[in-house]
């Protein structure tokens, strides 16, 4: 039986386990775990629907066919989407060279299906020498998944905070910079600047990341492409196609087809 968001029973700080896997399977409503840390890394890797994790300077989005790798000791929150099926994989610190940081993974269908694996084992408790084979053949392939730049840098500056609240909330929203300026009584070329400085991206980069990560959820929910564009405030579906496929080098349509044909094999 797969587990809920939340493991009953396991503690990643108690086990000295160098890779231990659950299935997670989300109820009807949206599930979060709020702010909490442990001492073990954690991959997460979506099977179907999405979770978003967020740490103090970013939200990760992680859509189907990728995982977001959380370094032990890094504080973090979840939220996944209603009937999302999930992987977490805790890894021992130390047991296999990933990055410091926070990040998203394009996961191979071959580290997929070990992780997957690797879960069934625990439950049917097979052999430990097997199992450990498996964990190392893990462990070699990890390394070699490429990052991917699909996180919203945030910081908890204020008026950041109030743009991505308000952009999430309405993705459509199109006021420019110019416009957010004036509601914060200060300069455009201030603001601008503070935007750099608090994410590492001009303005209009940042809020186009924002709408690929609402794109992506959109998607995950069964929305359609043009509805889509027209939920971002987009003019033409061949323009939020062009971005679409700028950011993840593919069209919507086919990274759905992609990502639904490997839902059906989870």
């Amino acid at each position: 039986m797969e587990q809920g968001l939340e493991l009953e029973g396991y503690n990643p700080d108690l086990h000295h386990d160098l890779a231990v896997a659950f299935r997670i399977r989300v109820g009807e409503s949206e599930q979060e775990i709020p702010f909490h840390q442990h001492r073990k890394g954690q991959l997460i890797l979506a099977l179907h629907g999405g979770i978003a994790c967020e740490v103090e300077q970013g939200v990760w989005m992680v859509p189907p066919q990728y995982a977001v790798w959380l370094p032990g000791g890094l504080a973090h929150s979840n939220r996944a989407t209603a009937q999302a099926r999930l992987c977490f994989l805790f890894i021992e610190p130390g047991a296999v060279k990933l990055p410091e940081t926070c990040c998203t993974l394009k996961v191979s269908p071959l580290v997929r299906e070990l992780i997957l694996t690797l879960a069934e084992r625990r439950k049917t408790q097979s052999d430990t020498g097997e199992t450990a084979r498996l964990v190392q053949v893990l462990f070699d392939e990890l390394p070699r998944q490429p990052v991917e730049q699909l996180q919203l840098p945030v910081s908890r500056h204020p008026k950041i905070r109030v743009m991505v609240e308000a952009l999430a909330a309405r993705p459509d929203d199109r006021r420019t910079l110019a416009a957010w300026a004036a509601q914060f009584a200060m300069s455009e070329r201030n603001l601008a600047r503070l935007v750099v400085k608090e994410t590492g991206l001009n303005f209009r980069r940042w809020r186009q990341q924002l709408q690929l990560i609402v794109a992506l959820r959109l998607l995950i929910n069964g929305q359609q492409v043009t509805q889509v564009a027209q939920a971002l405030g987009y003019d033409s579906t061949t323009a939020f196609i062009t971005m679409f496929k700028k950011a993840l080098g593919q069209t919507p349509g086919r990274y759905l087809r992609d990502t639904q044909a490997l839902s059906s094999f989870s």
